[in-house]
């Protein structure tokens, strides 16, 4: 609450304006003082600047700005470059609904109705947006920024897990038709059990006299793939990718300038080559992702799930179980043993 000011001629200024010893301040509620400009600066002047002042203070107290710092934090900064894009793209679907809110006047309430307006176009990215957000509350709660997280207890999506087997037939067809640069990078996420962003971090220093050295970027996991003949032929293939000349690259797959392709880049030529495979061979199916490369690999591993395991890299049987989606053939009643 204002108070009443020592003269009645001061009326004329801004609410919280005071005169200082040599210029006007302005005292926000949440205490502190702001100097605004000097006391013999026009009245106009003076409502200028607290206006501008006020205006600062109110945006610094909505979910935008908040996102802001949590973006310029440390804590961001040591993320994935991927995760940091993700983050950014999630941000922007929400920022236009809540940007402009007071953090602490956000309730879960208000993130089950996103969700479930935000669900009916997908429901998989309604998760994943929910996700950061709650994860920008908690980065802010740690440090006295929030009362409290409001995304704790809304229920996600129940998302199902992927089953999709790319059969020999629909591989070779995409195959058939992919520009080299596609064609190495599947047979790598193939043969080796590869994520893409570790494929297209491959290194030619990681080409061991043993096999292919892959630090798993998600789990942390460190392993050599064996060479086997297909393996080193894949390897081959990749020295003929083009490149400018004059220059050289550190990277299995690479750019013409020697760089390495990131995410997106990379997946613009996956989808064109998957949109190339649909008009050439409408007879087959093109729906599955580049990450379904490695479970098609899981799938077509031999041995017990407990030796996929081991070579997959998981940290679990059940990440293992989930990638391994080729259907079994069982025996019939009267057919066991033959």
């Amino acid at each position: 609450m204002v108070g009443k000011r020592k003269s009645p001629n001061d009326n004329i200024f801004p609410p919280r304006v005071y005169r200082g010893k040599s210029k006007f301040e302005y005292h926000p509620a949440g205490g502190g003082s702001i100097s605004l400009c000097p006391l013999n600066s026009p009245i106009s002047l003076v409502w200028a600047k607290f206006e501008a002042e006020k205006a600062k203070k109110e945006a610094a107290s909505n979910l935008h700005a908040l996102a802001e710092e949590f973006f310029e934090s440390a804590d961001f900064t040591k993320l994935s470059l991927d995760t940091r894009k993700d983050y950014r793209k999630y941000s922007n679907k929400l920022m236009p609904v809540f940007g402009n809110m007071d953090p602490d006047c956000i309730k879960p309430q208000h993130i089950r109705k996103y969700m479930d307006k935000r669900g009916v176009a997908s429901q998989t990215q309604a998760n994943r947006e929910k996700a950061f957000l709650s994860r920008l509350y908690s980065w802010a709660y740690e440090r006295g920024k929030v009362k409290l997280n409001p995304c704790k207890g809304v229920r996600q999506f129940k998302e199902e897990a992927r089953d999709r087997y790319i059969t020999d037939e629909e591989y070779n067809a995409l195959y058939s038709v992919s520009p080299l640069l596609v064609k190495v990078a599947m047979e790598i996420a193939y043969l080796c059990l590869a994520r893409q962003k570790d494929v297209l971090a491959l290194k030619k220093s990681e080409l061991l006299d043993a096999g292919m050295f892959i630090a798993q970027g998600k789990t942390g996991k460190k392993q050599i793939k064996a060479w086997s003949n297909r393996l080193r032929a894949v390897i081959t293939m990749a020295k003929d990718l083009p490149l400018k000349p004059s220059m050289s690259s550190i990277y299995v797959l690479h750019k013409a300038d020697g760089q390495k392709y990131t995410r997106d880049g990379f997946n613009s030529r996956w989808e064109v080559a998957r949109e190339v495979a649909r008009q050439k061979f409408p007879h087959l199916s093109f729906d599955f992702t580049f990450h379904d490369l490695k479970a098609k690999g899981v799938s077509d591993l031999e041995g017990t799930l407990q030796e996929k395991q081991q070579i997959s890299g998981h940290k679990t049987i059940t990440q293992t179980a989930r990638y391994d989606r080729k259907v079994q053939i069982v025996p019939v009643v009267g057919g066991q043993g033959k």
